[in-house]
């Protein structure tokens, strides 16, 4: 199973940004969660609509689906200015960059997403441009090439990053507001859920709701989803009205259980517990049991069940943890009892 076929994968398809596009909040009085961002985020904002200049350059980081283009979107709203939305990946030239510079208005947003994958030659540049909103473009090669300053008018520059510690110091020190992330909590993910069913006329009561946030993994974006799922459910196989019975035999269709695993998650944990004993097994056998591969279940599968304490990596490889245990229904092995060298019972190294 790729990410892009998981129901519960963080990141967002082509055919999913037009849905995603009318569900976000527009102003940051309407956004849920992220309660310090939001209040330190609003400070920002205040001082340079107060002021009558431009924001200062924000970097936002964490993981997907947690809100960060909505919060670029919501700052270029704020400061009443449109916006520009590109991404590292596109930029694989400083020429690139410079023809994006270049044609900003004063005052615009410019968004960046995945941030820490733009090129180092454009990286470079983007250094002269945030601080002196200038940059200079090269004219011809070799001796006989010449720099030729262009400047630039005042702008907002909005990164964007699932991994900030890929981004050099030299670029992260230039963003005069930095912000990270959290996962959001049950009860706010439920808030999430119920403003989405009201703008897709859904009606959702109260257990619903949190039936639907509780399988998330946290994140606002694969609530939505999962809401979408459910409301196709309840439309075909019932009256309509998402409850917690009819959310939760949804999601048992899309086999998705009251954590958040889905059929991948769990054919990782079912593996490792019943095939190795609860481990520790290498991640390259673990792979092979599953029947995928080693990148697939260590960078799609692995960091959730991480986080929610069910796997721990080790030294000696992967360990399921006490709760793997017990979510999925089994018995550890009993641990031997025999006594360890040197202790009661039995001689020492030198029978001592």
């Amino acid at each position: 199973m790729s990410s892009e076929e998981r129901l519960v994968d963080a990141e967002v398809d082509s055919e999913e940004q037009a849905v995603e596009a009318a569900l976000r909040p527009k102003q940051l009085g309407e956004f849920i969660g992220q309660p310090k961002v939001r209040e330190q985020l609003d400070l920002v904002l205040r001082a340079a609509r107060a002021r009558g200049g431009t924001a200062d350059h924000v970097l936002l980081s964490g993981a997907p689906g947690l809100g960060k283009t909505t919060l670029s979107m919501i700052i270029a709203a704020e400061m009443n200015a449109p916006i520009r939305i590109t991404s590292g990946p596109a930029i694989q030239h400083a020429g690139d960059l410079a023809a994006i510079l270049s044609s900003l208005q004063e005052g615009e947003v410019l968004f960046l997403d995945e941030i820490h994958r733009m090129s180092r030659p454009a990286e470079e540049m983007l250094y002269m441009a945030m601080e002196d909103f200038r940059v200079d473009v090269i004219v011809g090669k070799g001796p006989g090439a010449t720099a030729i300053p262009l400047e630039l008018p005042p702008f907002t520059l909005v990164g964007a990053t699932t991994r900030a510690g890929l981004l050099p110091p030299p670029l992260r020190d230039r963003f005069g507001f930095t912000a990270h992330m959290e996962f959001y909590e049950p009860e706010e993910l439920e808030q999430v859920v119920r403003r989405s069913a009201e703008l897709l006329e859904v009606h959702t009561d109260a257990e619903g709701a949190v039936e639907i946030a509780g399988r998330s993994r946290g994140t606002p974006r694969i609530a939505n989803r999962l809401l979408r799922r459910v409301r196709d459910y309840a439309q075909v196989k019932a009256d309509g009205v998402i409850t917690r019975e009819v959310a939760a035999a949804a999601l048992e269709v899309y086999e998705v259980d009251g954590r958040g695993l889905d059929r991948l998650d769990r054919a990782v944990l079912g593996s490792l517990l019943k095939l190795f004993g609860g481990g520790p097994v290498g991640l390259s056998t673990l792979a092979v049991a599953v029947g995928e591969e080693r990148e697939t279940v260590e960078e799609v599968a692995e960091p959730f069940l991480v986080r929610e304490g069910l796997l721990a990596r080790t030294p000696r490889g992967r360990v399921a943890t006490p709760a793997a245990w017990t979510h999925m229904g089994l018995t550890p092995p009993q641990q031997s009892s025999r006594p360890a060298a040197g202790g009661p019972g039995q001689p020492g190294l030198f029978g001592a």
